[in-house]
């Protein structure tokens, strides 16, 4: 897949389709989709993740691995599994299926309330799903993801153990990673002298007026999170240690430094296009962004730079679970060996701009240097910076359930930005 002239594409389709994901390329639409889909996803599971923490699944993982069933189901984002419909030079279902003889059928999820539905149905035995984090959450905890016999999955120990921790619980293993990313801040150095050092720029009010107007940031209340590690630093005495666990005084503040910083930002994005677009014009000199928009940006030689919040850095992982009733286990270990092999994770990495979860698509001829480094792929020491995404709710995780949930939260973001 070409790589050239990420911003002239970038921005035609930001022009000519501001506000919908028409005129995009497919790999920008899949971005824009995954951005979309992590922020409503949490509205979804939030009454879940409330009072005490549901048993996980009673289901037992497979101890041996025996011939294929001849067939696969699964649920997955969109444009995360590429058959080649999208694109025919862009296909690793066909190859999986010619080597193993499980015939894969995808359904595609377009919202996360479908995901989950589709997953917890009784009456339908999905064999898996590429789930984001505040899903694969709430199929954990609700019994509906089988655990799984690392073991049996050629690469899962390839894959970047912080990501793999996130998916186990006490020692047992229920997920496996397949990419993630982190939000990071970037700026325009030729407008921006003074480099910024975190989250202090953009929500700090006598730092943020500096560039008035041309501030961009996610429009999702997990914003709020970011706000809470600003405050981490900034009011000491709120005793915030996890952004995703806010107590009412400690929301209520966050969603007062968002109410404070809203008249300097020019944008609120929610399709990835929207942030390359507003720096390669000039009217964005300082926001927050993803590793792929600087990406996008370094490639087409634009002046721009990435810093890690010294405060913190947040971000997200999607990873395959295997469903409680899946009745086609044997294919699914094969696709679980196959989505963790170095050359499938490069072919992923490559179409939709994220970052693989096992580093060995890095290493050899597989990925570009320049795109591994920009995404930070085998970087341990920056993984075990990353705060990575849950939904917000009422148990703090910390035996107490004094905290908000996400519909909390989804009501401070709406209070913070009323006129």
């Amino acid at each position: 897949m070409s790589r050239s002239d990420p911003v002239s594409r970038v921005s035609r389709a930001a022009r000519g389709a501001a506000k919908t994901l028409r005129g995009l390329s497919v790999r920008h639409r899949v971005a824009a989709v995954l951005a979309v889909l992590l922020v409503a996803v949490v509205i979804v599971v939030s009454a879940a993740r409330d009072g005490e923490d549901p048993p996980v699944s009673t289901a037992r993982p497979l101890q041996t691995l025996g011939p294929g069933e001849g067939s696969l189901n699964l649920v997955t984002m969109p444009g995360m599994v590429e058959n080649g419909g999208s694109d025919e030079r862009v296909n690793w279902v066909v190859p999986f299926e010619e080597r193993t003889g499980c015939k894969v059928n995808l359904r595609s999820a377009d919202s996360a309330k479908e995901m989950i539905d589709l997953m917890s149905n009784p009456e339908r035995r999905y064999d898996g799903v590429l789930a984001p984090p505040e899903v694969a959450d709430q199929l954990i905890d609700t019994g509906h993801a089988a655990p799984v016999n690392a073991d049996l999955v050629d690469g899962y120990k390839q894959l970047a153990s912080r990501l793999r921790n996130l998916y186990k619980r006490d020692d047992t293993v229920y997920g496996v990673p397949y990419v993630w990313g982190a939000n990071l801040i970037m700026y325009n150095r030729q407008v921006v002298r003074s480099a910024p050092s975190g989250w202090a720029d953009l929500f700090d009010p006598e730092r943020a007026k500096r560039y008035g107007g041309r501030l961009i940031m996610r429009d999702t209340p997990l914003v709020l999170a970011e706000a809470a590690l600003y405050l981490r630093s900034s009011e000491k005495s709120l005793n915030i240690t996890d952004p995703y666990a806010l107590n009412r005084e400690q929301l209520d503040a966050a969603a007062e430094v968002v109410r404070g910083q809203r008249p300097h930002v020019r944008e609120y994005w929610s399709e990835p296009a929207e942030a390359v677009s507003a720096f390669a014009g000039g009217e964005a000199v300082l926001g927050q962004v993803s590793s792929y928009q600087l990406d996008v940006l370094t490639r087409a030689g634009r002046q721009v730079a990435g810093i890690v919040p010294e405060e913190g850095v947040t971000g997200w992982v999607n990873t395959w679970l295997i469903g409680a009733r899946s009745e086609h286990p044997n294919c699914m270990y094969e696709w679980l060996k196959w989505a963790s092999s170095p050359d499938v994770q490069q072919q992923v990495a490559e179409w939709a701009g994220v970052a693989p979860a096992n580093p060995e698509a890095c290493k050899g001829d597989r990925l570009d240097g320049a795109f591994c480094a920009a995404h930070r792929v085998g970087d341990d020491a920056y993984l075990k910076k990353v705060i990575f995404a849950r939904a917000p709710g009422k148990n703090c995780r910390n035996g107490r359930h004094e905290c908000t949930d996400y519909n909390d939260w989804i009501r401070a973001w709406e209070r913070a930005h009323a006129r």
